[in-house]
C-alpha cells in the first residue's frame, strides 16, 4: 500500500526524484508511472525513492512487491513554460528596470534568470510575469523555471549608460527653439533629452550625435540623454536673456554712413550682429552695456537692433540725414595727463550740434560748443596716443583728416640729481635722471625756473639758478609735476 507522493508533479522529460511513502514496501520489484517503469531505491519498509520517467498528462504510480501491486496515486506531468517576448528587451547594466515577460505555463514559476543571475519577479498570470532586471552586462538569455522545467531563453541586452561630451551651441534664448547638437556615445536608443526638467524634441543622427530643439528655459541647466542604458552625465546649457537696447548716441547721421554710434543697454556681451534696418553694421562690444557701431549706408528712419545668442533686442530709431559731417583739423593741447582732466580745444568745421567727443573709445566730458569751428572738451583718462573724433547729427569726423592725435603723458618721476650740490651763484650743470621726462616743459629749483634741455625719456640737463640752502627740484610736463629731490646750495 502507498499513501503519498512527494512531489506529485514534475516535468514531462522526467528525471526528478519522487519519494513514495506507504507500508510493506521492502522487497519491491517494480515502480511504474502509468505503464512506464521507473528506476528506484527502497529506502525503508515505508519509503521508496524513485526517478520519474518521461511522460505526459496524469499517470498512476504503483509499487509491486512479492505480495502484489499497490494501490495507485496520481502523478501529473507538467509541460515546460514557453517564453515569447520581453518588453523591454534591453536596459542599464545597473539593473533595476521592470521587464514584462509573456508566454505560457508561468503559473507555478519558481525562478526567473537573466543569464546566471536570479531576478525578483511577480507572476501576474499564467501568460505574464513582471521581473526586475538584476545587475548585468552584455546580451544574456532570460529564462523562466517552473516544476515543468525551464523555458527557452530570449535575449536581454544590457546597455552601457550614454556619455555626453559636448553641446554646440552651449547657450541660447530663454524662448528656446534653437538647434543644439549633442555629441557623445551610446545615443542609438535614446528615449529622452532633457534641458533641466524640460523635455526636448530631438533626432538621433547616430550613436554619437543628437540634434535637439532647446525648450523654453532660464539660467544654466544640465542637459542629459536617457536611453534604456540609463541617463548620461549632464552638461551645462545656459539660457540667455534677450538683449535690451536703451539709447543711441548719436541717434542720427549721414546717408553715407561711416559715423560712430554708441549703443547702450544690457546683455551685449555675446553680441553676434548689429543691424541698422536690414543692413549689418561693423561693431565692437565694449562691455555688456555698451557697443560702438559704424553706421552703414542708409536712408530715412530705421530700427537699430542687437542680436546675441539670447535673441534680438528691441529696436531704437536711427535717422539718416543729409547734414554735412564734421571735420577736425587740430587740437590744443595735443598732450595731457593719463589721469585725464585736461581741457582740450578742438578746431574744425561743422562742429555745431556736437553730441559726443571721443578719445578713441572713451567719451570726453564737459563739451562746450563755442561755434561752428571750435569746441572744448575735458579729456578722459587714457594711455598712449589716441585719435580724437567729434560726432554731430551729420556723422563722426574722419580721423585721417587734420591732426586729431592726442598723447597721454604719464607723470614724470625723478630718481637722482648729479651733482646734487652747487654754488649759491647758480650756473651748475645738473643731470636729472628719472622716467617720463620726454615732454618736460619746466624745471624748478624751489619756486625758481631753471633753463633745461630734455635729452631723452630718462635724462634732463638743467642749469641751476642762484639760490641758498636746500631746495626741492621738480620737473613738470603735461603728465603733471614729479616728485622732488633736494639740491643744496653751498
Amino acid at each position: 500500500m502507498i499513501s503519498t507522493l512527494n512531489p506529485t508533479q514534475g516535468p514531462a522529460v522526467g528525471g526528478n526524484q519522487v519519494i513514495i511513502s506507504g507500508a510493506s514496501l521492502t522487497g519491491a520489484t517494480a515502480v511504474r508511472f502509468g505503464t512506464n517503469s521507473a528506476a528506484f531505491t527502497v529506502v525503508s519498509n515505508s519509503s521508496i525513492r524513485a526517478t520519474a520517467p518521461p511522460g505526459v498528462g496524469q499517470a498512476s504510480v504503483r509499487v509491486t512487491t512479492p505480495g502484489g501491486t499497490s494501490n495507485g496515486l496520481t502523478y501529473t506531468y507538467l509541460t515546460a513554460p514557453v517564453l515569447y517576448a520581453l518588453v523591454p528587451g534591453q536596459g542599464p547594466t545597473s539593473g533595476g528596470n521592470q521587464v514584462v515577460l509573456t508566454g505560457v505555463g508561468f503559473t507555478s514559476a519558481s525562478a526567473v534568470h537573466f543569464g546566471a543571475a536570479s531576478a525578483v519577479f511577480t507572476v501576474n498570470s499564467d501568460t505574464q510575469i513582471t521581473a526586475t532586471a538584476p545587475v548585468g552586462s552584455g546580451p544574456v538569455p532570460v529564462t523562466v523555471t517552473t516544476p515543468g522545467g525551464t523555458s527557452n531563453g530570449l535575449t536581454y541586452t544590457y546597455l552601457t549608460t550614454p556619455v555626453l561630451y559636448a553641446l554646440v551651441p552651449g547657450q541660447g534664448p530663454t524662448s528656446g527653439g534653437n538647434q543644439v547638437v549633442l555629441t557623445g556615445v551610446g545615443f542609438t536608443s535614446a528615449s529622452a533629452v532633457h534641458f533641466g526638467a524640460a523635455s526636448a524634441v530631438f533626432t538621433v543622427n547616430s550613436d554619437t550625435q543628437i540634434t535637439a530643439t532647446a525648450p523654453v528655459g532660464s539660467g544654466p541647466v544640465p542637459v542629459t540623454v536617457t536611453t534604456p542604458g540609463g541617463t548620461s552625465n549632464g552638461l551645462t546649457y545656459t539660457y540667455l536673456t534677450t538683449p535690451v537696447l536703451y539709447a543711441l548716441v548719436p541717434g542720427q547721421g549721414p546717408t553715407s554712413g561711416g559715423n560712430q554710434v554708441v549703443l547702450t543697454g544690457v546683455g551685449f556681451t555675446s553680441a553676434s550682429a548689429v543691424h541698422f534696418g536690414a543692413a549689418s553694421a561693423v561693431f565692437t562690444v565694449n562691455s555688456d552695456t555698451q557697443i560702438t557701431a559704424t553706421a552703414p549706408v542708409g536712408s530715412g528712419s530705421v530700427p537699430v537692433t542687437v542680436t546675441t545668442p539670447g535673441g534680438t533686442s528691441n529696436g531704437v530709431t536711427y535717422s539718416y540725414t543729409t547734414v554735412a559731417g564734421p571735420t577736425l583739423t587740430d587740437l590744443d593741447p595735443h598732450f595731457g595727463s593719463t589721469s585725464g582732466g585736461t581741457n582740450v580745444t578742438i578746431f574744425g568745421t561743422n562742429l555745431t550740434g556736437t553730441t559726443a567727443v571721443h578719445f578713441d573709445a572713451q567719451a570726453a566730458g564737459n563739451i562746450v560748443v563755442l561755434g561752428d569751428n571750435q569746441i572744448t572738451a575735458t579729456a578722459p583718462a587714457g594711455t598712449n596716443t589716441v585719435v580724437v573724433t567729434v560726432t554731430t547729427p551729420g556723422g563722426t569726423s574722419d580721423p585721417s583728416i587734420g591732426n586729431p592725435y592726442y598723447t597721454y603723458v604719464p607723470q614724470p618721476a625723478l630718481t637722482s640729481l648729479i651733482p646734487d650740490t652747487g654754488a649759491t651763484t647758480g650756473g651748475t650743470n645738473v643731470t636729472i635722471n628719472g622716467t617720463a621726462l620726454t615732454y618736460t616743459d619746466g624745471v624748478f629749483f624751489g619756486a625758481t625756473p631753471a633753463s633745461f634741455a630734455a635729452i631723452s625719456d630718462t635724462i634732463v640737463l638743467a642749469t641751476s639758478p642762484p639760490g641758498v640752502g636746500g631746495v626741492p627740484v621738480t620737473v613738470h610736463s603735461p603728465g603733471g609735476t614729479s616728485n622732488s629731490l633736494t639740491f643744496t646750495y653751498e
